[in-house]
């Protein structure tokens, strides 16, 4: 049978490997992004051009991106923090987009950027033109879009405003971030199906974190509210370390596949090069932690 539809999925080694203490050897990093790049995956978040003061496992991520052998199908993600690293990225040609955390929780956006939410809708201006100079697309990650545990104000109207003002500022790229695992399943039924019913010009994906006993729900919710791009990690290893002590990990990238296998969706997925990469990250995240 023929699948019904396809849905885009960017794998993130960059999220999973980001809070992990002892320091990842630069070619074991390239040895796996190279193994992921063969996968057929729609995106690699592959690393971040920040503070190696706030990241130092990604303080090589220049170096990571000269060992790459690049797949025409995967476009390469990079996050950045501010208007720097921002400029940074966008000088390195292999890179196609920027990512940009931008949380609707003021305490997440001092805590990540040392930025308020202002500061940082600001920055976004400036992050548009460089990207746009360079023929780069900036995506904005809606942090925390699903509520906060620092007990700051949050509501679904304060998130689509938020993304109002970054559509009219020239965002088309954004994905909602359930940035430390709170949403329930009816959370992201509901602002999910809101943003995509509210912005229907927007490239819209989600950024799931969860438990084991919670991936399926949250993936159904979002899929059946008319989600087709999705982030995940191999394994869902992975958390912030910015946002709290206890990381909840990634939304695992072989569960999505088995769900959206289950529901005859095409991936794009060539699934022996995806079972060698699961082969590899135990290289990584069973040693390294």
């Amino acid at each position: 049978m023929l699948p019904t539809e396809t849905v885009y999925i960017t794998e993130c080694p960059r999220d999973a490997m980001q809070g992990i203490g002892a320091f990842i050897p630069t070619e074991l990093k390239i040895e796996y992004l190279n193994q992921l790049l063969q996968v057929g995956f729609n995106r690699l978040d592959f690393g971040s051009f920040v503070s190696p003061k706030a990241i130092p496992q990604l303080r090589d991520t220049r170096e990571v991106l000269e060992g790459l052998v690049l797949n025409p199908a995967t476009d390469l993600l990079a996050i950045v923090v501010n208007s720097r690293g921002a400029a940074e990225a966008c000088e390195l040609k292999p890179i196609s987009i920027i990512g940009f955390p931008f949380s609707v929780s003021e305490t997440f956006q001092m805590r990540n950027t040392n930025k308020s939410i202002d500061e940082s809708f600001a920055a976004v201006h400036e992050m548009i033109r460089i990207a746009s100079d360079a023929d780069k697309h900036l995506l904005v990650y809606l942090s925390m879009a699903f509520g906060n545990p620092y007990g700051d104000a949050w509501d679904a109207d304060t998130v689509l405003g938020w993304i109002h003002k970054l559509r009219a500022s020239g965002i088309k790229k954004i994905a909602l971030a359930d940035t430390v695992g709170l949403a329930s399943e009816g959370d992201v039924d509901y602002l999910t199906k809101a943003v995509l019913d509210a912005f229907p010009d927007l490239e819209v994906g989600i950024h799931l974190h969860c438990e084991p006993n919670n991936w399926h729900s949250k993936v159904a919710a979002a899929y059946d509210a008319g989600c087709r791009r999705f982030d995940a990690a191999i394994k869902g290893f992975g958390g912030c370390p910015m946002a709290e002590d206890d990381l909840v990990g990634n939304l695992a990238t072989e569960h999505l596949i088995q769900y959206l296998e289950q529901k005859n969706v095409e991936t794009r997925i060539n699934k022996e090069n995806f079972f060698k990469a699961l082969v590899a990250a135990d290289k990584i995240f069973l040693n390294y932690h």
